[in-house]
């Protein structure tokens, strides 16, 4: 059964005026929240047009394993913080940064701090609330299948880059119970708009797993794009966060 926890805090930042919507601060922004007694430090990226007066999108980001750790900071440098730096006004977005402990993955509390971080942003910032948008690459990958499965209602549309769903006894999949993962994932992102990237070379992460995903969302009747990239390895991030096609038809999603 799905679970979405609920965040009080947020309703304590806004009643002690600790969050302003009309911040004038531009870039990526350190920012710290609570949960369950721990502090957790995150990015948030807001766009250097960013004005209150206008309702913007946001978009949650989940870095792959090799940026891991508390310090805040690392999960900007790969993906899609190092695509902001490089080409900012294709990127009209808030983004949110979130970070996974030392030896974590995204699936458990990681994954209710991205939440907690990403309505911590709605809050601060003016949002469009239908245009959500939720990407991650290699274990972020992952994660954007399981924040999309527990949060489905949520995101307008999805970028998995070089996921997986179940990678057996080295990854476990987060839906043991079910006869065909792939397919009990797919049943549940059938509404959402889908864009996979995989490079068909990859020794990390199997190919496998994104085609497996694509052909069962497919079968569902999901609005899916996959790109397989040939010849590339493990790091298709690059190529997807520079893909002009890709970002336009991100942003023109809405629940």
């Amino acid at each position: 059964m799905k679970k979405t926890r609920f965040l009080p805090f947020i309703l304590l930042l806004l009643s002690t005026g600790t969050l302003n919507a009309q911040s004038a601060e531009t870039g990526f922004l350190n920012r710290s929240i609570s949960l369950d007694g721990v502090e957790y430090r995150y990015q948030v990226y807001v766009p250097y047009n960013y004005t209150a007066a206008e309702e913007w999108p946001v978009t949650l980001f989940l870095h792959g394993a090799g940026e891991r750790g508390s310090d805040g900071l690392k999960q900007t440098q790969v993906g899609l913080g190092r695509a902001i730096r490089l080409n900012p006004e294709r990127w009209q977005t808030l983004a949110v940064f979130p970070q996974v402990p030392a030896g974590e993955s995204w699936q458990g509390v990681a994954g209710d701090v991205a939440m907690a971080a990403l309505d911590v942003t709605i809050a601060e910032f003016s949002v469009d609330a239908e245009r959500l948008y939720l990407t991650g690459l290699s274990l972020g990958g992952n994660g954007t299948w399981y924040l999309g499965y527990h949060h489905t209602e949520r995101f307008a549309a999805m970028v998995a880059v070089c996921g997986f769903v179940d990678l057996g006894d080295r990854f476990p999949g987060f839906l043991p119970e079910a006869e065909n993962s792939f397919a009990a994932l797919a049943e549940d992102l059938s509404d959402t708009p889908v864009w996979i990237v995989h490079g068909d070379a990859d020794v990390v992460v199997p190919v496998e797993q994104s085609r497996k995903m694509a052909a069962a969302l497919e079968a569902v009747g999901t609005d899916i794009h996959y790109t397989e990239l040939p010849g590339v390895n493990h790091n298709s991030w690059d190529a997807t966060y520079a893909n002009s096609d890709l970002i336009s038809w991100l942003f023109d999603q809405k629940l």
